[in-house]
C-alpha cells in the first residue's frame, strides 16, 4: 500500500506535521481529563500523544485519503470535555467517567464505519454551512471559555463568569506565561516562517515560564500547580493498572448509563466525520485529487476505536497538520504512518520533558486556535435580509453551545437548519410559468375557423409549467394559486418536467384538484412526469401507487406538452360544435394553393398529382427519403418530427386537413430532413418537383401564383414558429 518514491518527502512530512499535531493533542488531552480532577490532568496529555500515534497509524493502514494527516482536534476536546464537566457535576465518580469518556469515543468510531459502510459520506460532508459554521463557533467559544480560567491560573473547574469576579485569585505568573504564548502563537508565522508556529509558541512558552522560574523559585518545584506534573504523580501512572481497570469498571456501566452516551457517540462522530471531510475537500482542490468519502470515514473510525481501546483520545483530519505535510514533501498515506511512529518515539523519549510543560502555556495555545474557529466572516450576512436568517442560525447555534452545552447546539442547528430549508421552499414559487389558454397553442396547424374558436374559448384551459419540490410546505401555495382557475376552467396543464420531489401530501393535492374539475366534467392533464427524479424514483410509478392515476380517472398523462395542449384543443373544438372535416375528401380545387385557377389548369396538375392513402401510425417518410416532393392533406392528419440519433425525436408540428408537408424538399429538389408520421387515417396528394417544372414551362402564370402561395404560407408559419420560441424563452 505504501510507496517508496517518495520516502524521503513522506519521513520529513509525517515528522514534521506530528510536531505540529503534538502540542495541540497534549492540549486538547489535558483540556478534556483535567475535567476528571486527581492525576487525569497529567494522563490527558498521554492521551492526547497515544491518540496521535493510534489515528496516524491506523488511518494510514486502512487506506485513508493521501496526504491527509489525523490527531486528537478541537471538536473531539469541546464535545468530550463538555461531556465530562456534565457527568462529573452529576456525581458521577471520576473513575467511572474516565471509562465513559472511553465509551463515547470507541462508539463514535463505531459509528463513523456505519456512516462509511451505508455510504453516509458523501452526504455528511453537504451538511449546511450555517451549522458547521455555527457549531466551529461554537467549539472554538467553548475552548475560549473554558481555557480563560486556566490561563488566568485559577483551580480547575472555575467557571468562566466566576473567574472575572475573583480577580484576587488570579496569578500573574501563568498570565504572563499564557500572554507570551498568545503573541508568539499569532506572531511566529512572521519571522520564523519554516517552524509552524505551534511549536514556536509552545517553546517560547516553556522559555517564559523558566525565565519566570528566576523571578519565583516556587515555579522550579517539580509538580507544581503551573505545569502538567509528573505523569501520575511522584509515583507515575500505572499503565496496567489503568488500562486493565478501565474494562473491569465497565462492569458497572448499565444500559441507562450506555443510553447516556448514545447521542454523545453519536454527535462526536458525526462532527469529527464533518471537520474531516471538510479537510479532505480542502485538500482535493489543492492536490488536484479526488477522496472516497466513505472509505476515509472507515479509516477514520478504525483509527478513533483503537485510540480508545488503548487510552488515546478521538480525532479527525487536520487541516494545519495536513498543509505542513504537504509543503514538507508528503504525497503518499505513508506519510501519516509516520506521523503516528514518530509520536510513539516522542513519546518515549519526551515523557519526562512533558511533565514541565506550563498549563498556561496550552492554555494560551488553545485559546488562539479556539477564537480562530470563530467563523467572525459571518457578521457579513446582517447586511442583507436573504443571509440574515443563516446568520440567525449560526448564532442560535454558538450560543447554545456556550450557554446549554454542543451536544445541545447540534440538535438545535439541525433543526433551525431544517425548519429554514422548508421555509426557503414556502417561499419561493413552484410555478415556473403559467400560460392562459389563449396564449398556449399547440404545434398543429389549424385552419382559420378552428383558430377563431381557440381565440374565443381558449380560456377554458391553463398551462402550469411546474419547478423545485413539491411536498407539504409547497402544496397548498400551488393550491392557492390554482384556486381561480379551479372555478372556471375545464382544463388545468401541469407540466412537471422541471419537479424535483414529490411527497404524498402534494399527490393528495392533485388529487384533491382532479376531483373539483370532475365536478365540473373538466380533466386535470400532467405530461413530461420525469422517469428519474433526483431520488431515483419514476413520478408516474409514484402516482400509480398512491392513486392517482385510477383507471377511468379525469386525468390524463402525457409524453409531452403538445400533445397535452393539442388533446385540449381538440375537446374545445369538439365541444364548440365546430363542423368536423375531413369527413370528404377533399380535391385540388378545395386547397387554398389553388383557389381562383382554372378548371383546365386543375385538371392538368390533377394529371401530375400521384394518389396516396396511409393508416394511421404508418409511416410516410423517413429523413433522407425522396428527392423533392410536395404532399397535400386531403384527409386525415400528419405528425411531423425531427429524429435525434439515440434518443427521442422532437414533434416539431401536426398538420391537419387543407395543409401541405414536404415543401423544403420540394423547393430545395433535395431528400426530406424530417420523419413524418400519420396521425390518423389519411389521403394525400404527392406532387413531385420535376412533374411541377414541366407544368411549370407551360403554365409560367399559374406556376408563379403557386409559389407566392406556397410562400405566404410559409411566411405565416414562420412568424407562429417565432412567436412560440418567443413565449418558451420569454423574449
Amino acid at each position: 500500500m505504501f510507496k517508496r518514491e517518495n520516502f524521503l518527502g513522506d519521513f520529513w512530512g509525517g515528522t514534521a506535521a506530528m510536531l505540529v499535531a503534538l502540542p495541540a493533542a497534549i492540549a486538547f488531552g489535558v483540556t478534556i481529563y483535567a475535567v476528571i480532577g486527581g492525576h487525569y490532568g497529567a494522563y490527558g496529555a498521554v492521551a492526547g500523544i497515544l491518540g496521535v500515534a493510534a489515528m496516524g497509524i491506523v488511518a494510514s493502514l486502512m487506506g485513508g485519503t493521501e496526504r491527509l494527516i489525523s490527531a486528537p482536534s478541537a471538536p473531539a476536546a469541546a464535545v468530550l470535555a463538555a461531556f465530562a464537566l456534565q457527568t462529573i457535576n452529576q456525581g458521577i465518580g471520576a473513575d467511572l467517567v474516565f471509562v465513559m469518556l472511553m465509551i463515547v469515543a470507541l462508539l463514535a468510531g463505531l459509528f463513523q464505519i456505519t456512516f462509511g459502510v451505508i455510504g453516509l459520506g458523501k452526504l455528511i460532508k453537504y451538511m449546511p454551512f450555517p451549522v458547521v459554521s455555527g457549531y466551529l463557533s461554537g467549539v472554538g467559544l467553548y475552548i475560549f471559555a473554558s481555557q480563560a480560567p486556566i490561563f488566568l491560573g485559577l483551580p480547575q473547574g472555575t467557571h468562566f463568569w466566576d473567574s472575572f469576579q475573583i480577580t484576587s485569585a488570579w496569578q500573574w505568573q501563568s498570565i504572563a506565561v499564557g500572554l507570551i504564548t498568545i503573541v508568539t502563537m499569532l506572531y511566529a508565522d512572521r519571522v520564523f516562517r519554516a517552524i509552524p508556529a505551534v511549536i514556536t509558541a509552545l517553546v517560547v512558552g516553556i522559555g517564559a515560564y523558566f525565565a519566570f522560574g528566576l523571578i519565583d523559585p516556587t515555579l522550579l518545584q517539580a509538580n507544581n500547580s503551573f505545569v502538567i506534573g509528573e505523569l501520575g504523580g511522584h509515583e507515575g501512572i500505572n499503565f496496567d493498572q489503568m488500562f486493565t481497570g478501565r474494562f473491569e469498571t465497565m462492569l458497572y456501566i448499565g444500559w441507562e448509563e450506555m443510553a447516556l452516551l448514545f447521542f454523545p457517540a453519536l454527535t462526536l462522530a458525526a462532527l469529527l466525520s464533518i471537520d474531516t471531510l471538510k479537510t479532505c475537500v480542502i485538500l482535493d482542490s489543492m492536490t488536484h485529487s479526488f477522496h472516497n468519502s466513505n472509505k476515509e470515514l472507515i479509516a477514520q473510525g478504525s483509527g478513533n476505536i483503537v485510540s480508545a481501546l488503548i487510552g488515546g483520545m478521538p480525532g479527525s483530519g487536520t487541516m494545519g497538520a495536513t498543509m505542513v505535510n504537504i509543503s514538507s514533501g508528503g504525497k503518499t498515506h505513508l506519510s501519516g504512518f509516520i506521523e503516528g511512529v514518530m509520536a510513539v518515539v516522542a513519546f518515549l523519549v519526551l515523557a519526562t520533558f512533558i511533565a514541565w510543560i506550563p498549563v498556561a502555556a496550552l492554555a494560551g495555545i488553545l485559546i488562539v486556535i479556539g477564537l480562530r474557529m470563530i467563523d467572525r466572516h459571518s457578521l457579513k450576512l446582517l447586511k442583507s435580509r436573504q443571509t440574515a436568517l443563516d446568520f440567525f442560525i449560526i448564532a442560535a447555534v454558538a450560543v447554545t453551545a456556550l450557554s446549554v452545552s454542543l451536544i445541545a447546539a447540534a440538535g438545535v442547528g439541525l433543526i433551525l437548519a431544517v425548519v429554514l430549508y422548508i421555509a426557503q421552499q414556502i417561499g419561493a414559487s413552484v410555478v415556473y410559468r403559467h400560460l392562459d389558454g389563449t396564449e398556449a397553442r399547440s404545434k398543429i396547424v389549424r385552419c382559420k375557423e378552428e383558430e377563431n374558436l381557440l381565440r374565443t374559448n381558449g380560456i377554458d384551459f391553463s398551462v402550469y409549467e411546474l419547478h423545485g419540490s413539491l411536498f407539504f410546505g409547497t402544496a397548498n401555495q400551488l393550491y392557492t394559486i390554482l384556486q381561480e382557475d379551479l372555478q372556471h376552467k375545464k382544463y388545468i396543464i401541469m407540466d412537471m418536467k422541471r419537479v424535483q420531489t414529490v411527497d404524498l401530501t402534494a399527490a393528495h393535492i392533485l388529487l384533491q384538484i382532479k376531483d373539483i374539475l370532475h365536478d365540473r366534467e373538466g380533466y386535470l392533464l400532467l405530461c413530461r412526469l420525469p422517469h428519474k427524479l433526483p431520488s431515483g424514483d419514476d413520478l408516474e410509478n409514484y402516482f400509480n401507487h398512491v392513486g392517482l392515476l385510477r383507471h377511468l380517472s379525469p386525468i390524463k398523462v402525457f409524453d409531452d406538452l403538445d400533445d397535452a395542449i393539442e388533446w385540449a384543443e381538440d375537446k374545445i373544438i369538439k365541444e364548440g360544435l365546430l363542423e368536423q372535416k375531413g369527413e370528404e375528401l377533399l380535391d385540388l380545387s378545395n386547397f387554398d394553393l389553388f383557389k381562383g385557377r382554372k378548371e383546365e389548369t386543375l385538371e392538368e396538375i390533377r394529371s401530375l398529382a400521384e394518389l396516396r392513402t396511409y393508416k394511421k401510425g404508418e409511416l410516410i417518410y423517413s429523413e433522407g427519403d425522396g428527392n423533392g416532393e410536395i404532399f397535400l392533406i386531403r384527409r386525415g392528419s400528419v405528425r411531423i418530427m425531427l429524429p435525434y440519433p439515440g434518443r427521442k425525436s422532437v414533434h416539431l408540428s401536426t398538420l391537419g386537413q387543407n395543409n401541405f408537408f414536404g415543401e423544403f424538399s420540394f423547393l430545395e429538389g433535395a431528400p426530406h430532413y424530417t420523419d413524418t408520421i400519420a396521425g390518423s387515417d389519411t389521403d394525400l396528394y404527392c406532387i413531385s418537383r420535376e412533374a411541377y417544372d414541366l407544368f411549370s414551362k407551360h403554365h409560367k402564370k399559374a406556376s408563379l401564383h403557386f409559389m407566392l402561395s406556397l410562400a405566404a404560407v410559409l411566411a405565416e408559419r414562420l412568424r407562429l414558429t417565432r412567436s412560440e420560441l418567443g413565449a418558451e424563452y420569454d423574449v
